[in-house]
């Protein structure tokens, strides 16, 4: 069974401290009113969405707080369930598995952006529009594992020998789409997580200190062809594109302009953008913030 407790101990820190460690206001002549405070989660991907959630609707004339960093799906929807926030970038998979606690995997991705939108929208939120890449969960291992133990798909991590560790986030080891979908899914029940940062399980798996690596499927670090991505054919991870979660009283307040600026900028972000946008930060050092302004600054296809 999984147990929230802690989390709600932590959205109620975060909600009194700030909900964050990062949070940026840029004033507008345009738009007075209160600032719109974006959320995200604590890995690149999220800090580039954040960044072009904000820029692009700065450059429209909104005030903006961009509060980065606040931690897992769990505390952010936290956060902005509690008030701490307005609106978030999320991944509609994670959200049914994860926050509406819907396990049975819809037929279709449209299926699943409805099925999200009504449980938002029975809380007092809603979803705007999907981007087009899908940033999946998924599971790496080293091409020698997969070629020395004929490891090609997840069921085929109970050919290694004794208990197999993962690393991965801590929430993994309680989440569906993690060791609880993987041992009713797959029935591998051996497993183990070694908790860590998102983004160090690359180097713990080169290092050789775990088996496995829990990954996204638009991290840049997977464009090298460096790792082997695990097969999938139970369908247990979920497509995962991405739509803003926001306060239906936020966006009456603002207007269409901000759906409207929201969803444009979202129909750009497909799969070979965001890993590209991803690997500037994580393989050349990059500021998610410059890298979001350089994109923003190029004018889309048939612009």
């Amino acid at each position: 069974m999984r147990t929230h407790a802690l989390t709600v101990l932590l959205v109620a820190a975060l909600a009194l401290g700030g909900c964050g460690g990062d949070s940026s206001t840029t004033p507008s002549d345009q738009d007075q009113g209160e600032p719109i405070r974006i959320g995200t989660k604590n890995f690149t991907e999220q800090y580039l969405l954040g960044e072009l959630y904000a820029q692009a609707l700065r450059a429209e004339g909104f005030r903006v707080e961009l509060k980065r960093d606040i931690g897992s799906s769990e505390i952010v929807h936290q956060a902005l369930v509690g008030g701490g926030i307005d609106l978030y970038p999320e991944y509609v998979g994670v959200l049914l598995s994860e926050i509406a606690g819907v396990t049975e995997r819809p037929a279709d991705d449209d299926a699943a952006y409805r099925l999200a939108k009504r449980f938002e929208e029975r809380r007092g939120f809603t979803l705007l529009a999907r981007t087009p890449f899908s940033d999946q969960n998924a599971i790496a291992v080293p091409p020698s594992t997969a070629q020395r133990e004929g490891v090609r798909e997840l069921g085929d991590l109970a050919r290694l020998r004794g208990e197999v560790t993962i690393g991965a986030p801590p929430e993994f080891a309680s989440r569906f789409e993690g060791l609880e979908g993987l041992e009713e899914i797959y029935g591998l029940d051996d497993l183990r997580v070694d908790a860590m940062g998102i983004g160090l399980q690359y180097d713990a798996l080169d290092d050789g200190q775990v088996d496995a690596a829990a990954v996204f499927t638009t991290d840049g670090r997977l464009a090298e062809g460096d790792y082997v991505i695990l097969d999938d054919p139970r369908g247990l991870f979920a497509s995962q594109r991405v739509a803003p979660v926001i306060s239906r009283e936020v966006l009456e307040s603002h207007g269409p302009r901000l759906v409207e600026t929201l969803d444009a900028l979202n129909a750009r972000l497909t799969t070979s953008v965001m890993r590209d946008l991803n690997a500037q930060v994580d393989l050349r050092g990059r500021e998610a913030a410059d890298v979001a302004a350089e994109f923003l600054r190029a004018r889309a296809p048939g612009e």
